[in-house]
């Protein structure tokens, strides 16, 4: 019996040309605290990446990447009040932080989204460097220019409340007005996909759908219990019926909690001279820059 010959696994890159690929160590914002303890993810500080290469341009080149130029990263709760359009195909960023992911034992869906946005940024920082040009408007006079932004300079926001349980995406906050004690949790890749695939089904069904339900449909997608009560329906009943205080407060208690990254840099409006911090637009030339 004839056995069948070894197959010999080579780094080419490495080994004929001299050139080994390199690997950073991205931090995770919430620091592995919202994951399972069977998770690979549980208590994780920090995750390694490949750096980028041409095979992950031809990711990124083989999908559609934007809708009406703007590619999603993280929703500000500013964001979805302006009704900022989405990712057409919102795996295109899953598949390009899977193929530089070093362990492959994650699945980046599983991921907050505020640790899946600092790979993001780590990992388009590995491709194409620090500076991000990007064209925003200013604050005070609305003048819009084209600023140059430092990547290398975006605050991670660690996460500083703990969970119910250890483990467990799940967090607690007792409201100001109706002293409802409301369980919340933070969205995940996979939950961001899924509404994602939602809206551009309602969409084709109704093209001329507007949204009008912005604040409510998001603490939908947040809250998982009011006073124990875990039936969905109830629940978007009572926030729908929620005091204005409480919806903002609790709004507010979520944005500033969340881990992640903060995505705003500083710009000098060359109109009026005033120096303001703002949002970046993350669009199509944050994996395509012009130069």
């Amino acid at each position: 019996m004839s056995s069948r010959p070894e197959v010999t696994v080579r780094d080419i890159m490495k080994e004929d040309f001299g050139w080994e690929i390199p690997v950073e160590s991205v931090p995770v914002p919430s620091e592995g605290k919202v994951y399972p303890a069977n998770s690979p993810l549980f208590r994780r500080q920090t995750l390694d990446i490949r750096a980028m290469t041409a095979r992950e341009e031809d990711i990124l080149a083989s999908r559609p990447l934007i809708q009406n130029g703007t590619v999603i990263t993280h929703l500000r709760e500013e964001d979805i009040l302006a009704s900022r359009p989405l990712i057409q195909n919102g795996t295109v960023i899953t598949h390009l932080l899977q193929s530089c992911l070093i362990d492959k034992t994650v699945d980046v869906r599983d991921l907050l989204l505020g640790d899946r946005n600092a790979l993001m940024v780590s990992v388009r920082v590995t491709g194409y460097g620090t500076r991000y040009g990007a064209e925003v408007s200013c604050p005070e006079c609305a003048n819009r220019s084209t600023q140059s932004f430092n990547l290398a300079e975006l605050e991670i926001r660690r996460l500083e409340i703990e969970p119910v349980s250890p483990g467990e995406n799940l967090f607690s906050y007792t409201l100001p007005v109706t002293k409802k004690v409301v369980h919340f949790r933070f969205l995940t890749g996979r939950d961001e996909e899924e509404r994602a695939l939602v809206a551009e089904r309602k969409k084709k069904l109704i093209p001329d759908l507007e949204v009008e339900n912005a604040v409510t449909a998001r603490l939908e997608q947040f809250i998982v219990s009011v006073d124990g009560i875990t039936d969905q329906n109830k629940i978007n009943a009572f926030i729908s019926g929620m005091p204005a205080q409480d919806s903002r407060k609790i709004r507010q208690y979520m944005l500033e909690s969340e881990p992640g990254i903060n995505m705003e840099g500083w710009m000098k409006c060359p109109g009026c001279g005033e120096s303001s911090q703002v949002p970046l637009p993350i669009g199509i030339n944050f994996f395509w820059p012009s130069s």
